[in-house]
């Protein structure tokens, strides 16, 4: 078979490879030509302009240097925000215990970190030039910096896999994207293209490691003995517990809010102090183990004693992360683990992170389709509360949509006001219903769920005195009705610590009640009242 047979096989089997895949579904089209937009008589634009200027600067090939952003972050900057790694723009530049690519891009290129956090043209000659100090490590001479092949040991080392496994995996990811070509639409309408190309990757000291792109064949060490079908890769000791607590009975759905090779790394990072019992790609699904059933995974806090937790890569904003590919390997995944250890195939059994008491995570998101995903686990949508913790509360009305208006549905029925179907789309029948709330509660009947609408509404319930050294759902009930009612986040933990009962003193100050810390008829009264 030839090297381009061979590379070719990749794409459709690699663990990383899958975003080429994902992206030929949904963001990235044919690539034709293989020379940026210019050539196609596009006029120049931000990003194009950068990666042009990086790569000359920094004597990076462009198209390598848009290769690795793609396998990152699709060349999304996510406005600023780190990744699960810490990770920040384009290129992804990490500034964590192990890993300091940000810090190194500043000295490099003398740019502010929170240039190089938020300004894309910034991050890209940042990526650059950490890219070319590798290189320089690396001892790439002149004629081998122009040498797209001659980079792959650069490129698995700007990885920053803890693995040699792991960063031949990101490494190959990329080198499947050059030998494809991309066509990528970035989120401000741009596009940035790359032709595909004839390549034969100098893999050098990583040519003899086992791949993790391809089907375990004989050795055990890289198979599941958990779930056949998946790869066997284990997260660091530092970042989970051997054996359970509890028995296993619920599945949890997470979003890696980065790639899967980065995640893979991540949980074998010592100092992550994180991990997820599987780990699923977004194009094809290809599954890794990186915590054994019964261990304890740490991905959901409160839930981590009796849950098993699946990460899928991809980014919470970002629904075209989500394929069907993923969808349907995942659900394999989770009926397997309901049938094995007896958990229900429900909404009460199968959640997301964000409804896991104790967590204030977001993930899986307004994007996904759950649905859809309990179909194919082949079992019922019922039973399940959404998230309805969150770190801070919009005002919302006809016409929005999202987790938060899910949220104020669930509260609204709850109560037994009709909103219909709690689906998270702000129609009439939900104005309806907050209007009837906000007479019964004597507020302004607008239709809008503003803070005094919100506070009214999450604080609905009994009213058991609390104070500090209380727990439990009453706690984490007062907690979210604190953040709306505040307009600062109040962490909904269920723990009513110090930080709750300044926040209690500083409502009742604020609603002019007796300023003891302590949540009685009266606190409670004032909450329930929307004041």
């Amino acid at each position: 078979m030839s090297r381009r047979s061979a590379l070719r096989r990749r794409v459709r089997n690699s663990a990383l490879a899958c975003l080429a895949a994902t992206a030929l579904i949904a963001t990235v089209q044919p690539a034709g030509a293989t020379t940026p937009d210019r050539a196609a008589g596009a006029s120049p634009s931000p990003v194009n302009r950068a990666f042009a200027h990086a790569a000359e600067k920094y004597q990076v090939p462009r198209d390598l240097l848009v290769a690795v952003g793609y396998g990152e972050t699709r060349l999304d900057g996510h406005d600023g925000r780190p990744s699960h790694a810490n990770g920040y723009g384009v290129m992804h530049l990490v500034s964590n215990p192990e890993r300091h690519t940000l810090e190194s891009a500043s000295a490099l290129t003398g740019r502010n970190r929170h240039d190089l956090r938020r300004d894309t043209p910034a991050n890209i000659h940042g990526g650059a030039a950490v890219l070319r100090a590798l290189a320089d490590d690396q001892g790439l001479d002149r004629a081998e910096r122009h040498d797209l092949d001659a980079w792959y040991p650069v490129v698995a080392r700007y990885g920053g896999a803890e693995s040699a496994p792991t960063a031949r995996l990101y490494a190959d990811t990329v080198y499947d994207f050059l030998a494809d070509g991309l066509s990528i639409r970035t989120d401000t309408g741009e596009r940035v293209r790359t032709g595909a190309r004839e390549v034969t990757p100098e893999r050098g000291r990583y040519a003899d490691v086992p791949s993790l792109d391809d089907p375990p064949s004989g050795d055990a060490r890289l198979q599941s003995a958990d779930y056949p079908p998946a790869q066997w890769v284990p997260a660091d000791s530092s970042n989970y517990a051997d054996g359970r607590s509890s028995a296993i009975t619920a599945v949890v759905v997470h979003v890696t809010q980065g790639s899967y090779a980065g995640t893979i790394n991540w949980f074998q990072n010592p100092d992550a102090g994180v991990s997820a019992h599987y780990v699923v790609r977004s194009s094809d699904g290809q599954v890794t183990q990186m915590v054994r059933d019964n261990d304890t995974a740490w991905h959901a806090r409160s839930g981590n004693a009796y849950a098993v937790g699946i990460e899928h890569e991809g980014y919470v904003d970002d629904p075209s992360w989500f394929t069907d590919a993923m969808y349907r390997s995942s659900a394999a995944l989770t009926a397997h683990l309901a049938d094995r250890y007896g958990i229900p195939k429900d909404r009460a059994h199968i959640v997301g992170h964000s409804e896991v008491p104790g967590n204030d995570h977001t993930d899986p998101g307004p994007n996904w389709d759950w649905n859809y995903y309990m179909q194919l686990v082949g079992g019922s949508t019922g039973g399940g509360t959404p998230q309805l913790s969150f770190s801070s509360y919009d005002t919302l009305g006809q016409g929005d949509d999202g987790s938060q208006v899910k949220a104020a549905q669930y509260l609204l029925n709850e109560g037994g006001f009709d909103a219909g179907a709690v689906d998270g789309i702000f129609g009439s029948g939900t104005a309806s219903a907050v209007r009837a709330f906000q007479s019964d509660r004597g507020l302004d009947a607008d239709g809008v769920v503003g803070p005094r609408t919100w506070t009214a509404l999450l604080s609905t319930g009994t009213t058991p005195l609390l104070q500090n050294g209380s727990s439990g759902a009453a706690v984490e009930r007062l907690q979210r009705t604190l953040t709306a009612a505040l307009g600062r986040t109040v962490d909904a933990d269920g723990a009513f610590g110090p930080n709750t009962e300044d926040a209690v003193r500083d409502y009742q100050s604020t609603r002019s009640l007796g300023v003891d810390g302590l949540v009685g008829d009266a606190t409670w009264g004032a909450m329930q009242a929307g004041r």
